[in-house]
């Protein structure tokens, strides 16, 4: 994982939808971050994620409510 690039795409996918985004950790291998807000907003940012960005391959989501 590039977390530049993929720390900038959520940050800028979260924007656009409206979200509340606190990115929690990244690393080559993994990225953790909390999202809040409208939760169909939250289900299309987690396919935004699942989609891209071009460098990062997203193979697994965990998903939980606060």
């Amino acid at each position: 994982m590039v977390c530049d690039s993929f720390i900038e795409f959520a940050q800028h996918r979260a924007r656009r939808l409206d979200l509340d985004i606190e990115m929690e950790a990244c690393d080559a291998m993994t990225a953790r971050l909390a999202v809040k807000g409208q939760v169909d907003l939250v289900d299309a940012f987690e396919m935004a994620c699942s989609l891209g960005p071009y460098d990062c391959i997203i193979l697994d989501i965990e998903r939980s409510d606060i």
